[in-house]
């Protein structure tokens, strides 16, 4: 029962929202590809995009140092080239289009990241990018940054060469506390914390009262608000797309 009830919390969108709303981004990036499209996924991880790309020619890189448990599902996927992120072995403008999605927080050097982006794409080459704006500490030790603002993307994208620079926040600030407010939740359950037993015995009734106002009334409250935030300063990360200036030529 416990998984299949995580199966549907995982692909719920109130529940998961960001992960959601960022494979559905995505996949939308993905169809407005035309077939045969060359693309590269860095940092592809487990590969779950990978049939998002089925009518492309889809090839992926990653450093291989995580642990299965780090991973979104439970290991790698297939992966074309073993390397650091900043030294893809292959020439300039091989690829008509690039994944990178969270991946920028986990390498120590992201401006060096985008312009190996940037010379590994064609001219007129398109760039498909997410990272986050907050998060938790993941995929330890290889976690080096809190996140990344519009005004980051936009200096540092058009320095590696980048135009047509387009940035969405993944939802705005209510749906970002929403999200906290179910993390809170989860981690101070009393049935799977960590907190000494008496501790425990005493949090569980007050528990018992906030979980369905924290867990269920304020999310959807705040996902029904979400849309009257118009600064959006608390977002959970960017959608962003750009394209390889064609009168920039590759170093």
């Amino acid at each position: 029962m416990a998984n299949p009830l995580r199966r549907w919390l995982a692909q719920s969108e109130l529940f998961s929202f960001n992960v959601v709303r960022r494979d559905r981004w995505i996949a939308a990036q993905a169809r407005e590809l035309p077939p045969g499209t060359k693309v590269l996924d860095v940092g592809a991880g487990s590969c779950p995009y990978r049939h998002f790309f089925a009518h492309c020619k889809y090839e992926t890189q990653d450093f291989v140092a995580l642990c299965g448990d780090q991973l979104r599902n439970g290991g790698y996927g297939q992966i074309d080239y073993v390397c650091d992120l900043t030294a893809i072995p292959r020439p300039a403008g091989s690829f008509d289009a690039v994944l990178c999605t969270e991946v920028l927080e986990h390498h120590p050097e992201p401006i060096a990241v985008v312009k190996e982006l940037g010379r590994v794409l064609a001219p007129g080459g398109r760039l498909i990018l997410t990272a986050p704006l907050g998060s938790g500490i993941h995929q330890e030790p290889y976690h080096y940054y809190g996140g990344y603002t519009p005004w980051w993307y936009e200096r540092f994208l058009k320095e590696a060469g980048f135009e047509d620079i387009n940035i969405a926040a993944n939802e705005g600030s209510l749906r970002f506390f929403g999200q906290e407010s179910l993390r809170f939740v989860r981690t101070t359950s009393p049935f799977s914390s960590n907190l000494p037993v008496a501790i425990r015995l005493l949090w569980f009734p007050i528990w018992i009262v906030l979980a369905p106002l924290l867990g269920v009334v304020l999310p959807v409250s705040c996902k029904l608000l979400d849309k009257h935030d118009r600064e959006q300063r608390f977002t959970v990360g960017y959608h962003v797309s750009a394209r390889r200036s064609v009168a920039i030529p590759h170093s």
